[in-house]
This record gives structure tokens, sequence and C-alpha cells, in this order.
């Protein structure tokens, strides 16, 4: 097998990420998400900066609490990402220090369009209060009809737009 083809079975890779999604839920009382993480990060920056400031703000103050905005859920749920998303990638073999992309765009175009995507996204997060990953994953879960709704757009858009891209990539 290609290295380029060692990806993990995604009927497998599946019942793992419920079995997390069940773990959050029995362990930490809540479901998966991430955007809360820019918050609690965001609050523990300007606490360190100006105490005063953070506890006065109406936005930050929700995060301060008993305990250190540093040790949200969320944060730390995003530090075991990456570190299992590396820990991934090391076992599979595909670690490299390259910029994936079609051979007809830049380097510096893909990392523009990934950095912009990926703010846009953020932006949305913000907007509807929260990630597509608590929306998709916990809401799912829960049977959320709006959940529902947005996994099935998502899912639609995602094979819309997949000839467009897979252009790109040749």
């Amino acid at each position: 097998m290609k290295t380029e083809d060692r990806y993990a079975d995604p009927y497998v890779a599946g019942a793992c990420l419920g079995l997390v999604l069940l773990a959050a839920y029995v362990f930490a009382g809540r479901g998966l998400g991430a955007s809360g993480a820019f918050a609690s990060v965001a609050t523990g920056v300007i606490d360190a900066i100006d105490p005063g400031r953070a506890q006065s703000n109406p936005y930050f103050s929700r995060y301060l609490g008993a305990k250190s905005p540093w040790l949200d859920w969320l944060v730390l749920e995003i530090i075991g990402v990456i570190i299992g998303g590396y820990l991934s990638a090391r076992l599979a073999g595909r670690v490299r220090r390259e910029v994936e992309r079609g051979p007809n765009v830049s380097r510096n175009a893909r990392l523009s369009l990934a950095f912009g995507g990926g703010a846009v996204m953020g932006l949305g997060a913000v907007l509807a209060r929260g990630c597509t990953s608590g929306l998709a994953l916990t809401g799912g879960a829960l049977l959320s009809v709006g959940s529902w709704i947005f996994i099935g757009a998502a899912f639609l858009s995602a094979y819309a737009l997949a000839p467009l891209l897979r252009r790109v990539w040749r």
C-alpha cells in the first residue's frame, strides 16, 4: 500500500468518533465542539495582560470563574485533537513538511485560501453561536432537527462543490 493511500477505515473511524462522543458525555457531562475554545483562549490572554479588563468585560467575564480559562473543557479537547491528529498521521506515515495543493495553485495561494476559509468558518461559528462539529456531532446525537437539517445541507453542498474543486487538484 502506498503512503498516500494509508487512511483510516471510515466506518471504524466513525464508530470511534461515536465512542469519543459518548465518553465526552459520560466523563465531561457535555458533547464535542471547538468554537468555545477560542473564547477561552482569548479570555486567558486578556486576563494575563489586563485582568481588570477581562473581569469588567461581559464577554470575557463569562469565562472567568473558579478555574482558569486555560483549563476549560474545550481548550483541553482541542489540545487532544491536535495531539491525536499528529499521532494518527505519524502512525500512518503521513507526516511531511509540505503544503498539499493542486498543480496549478501556488503554495501562497493555497495557504491564503485555507486561512481565509478558516476565518470565514470561524466568523460563521461566532454568528451561529457554535461550530459545525458541535452542531453536527452533538446536536445530531441529541436528534436535534436543526442539526440534521444542517448535516444534510453540508453534505449536499459538499457534493455540489466537489466537481468544481476536483479540477483545481488535477
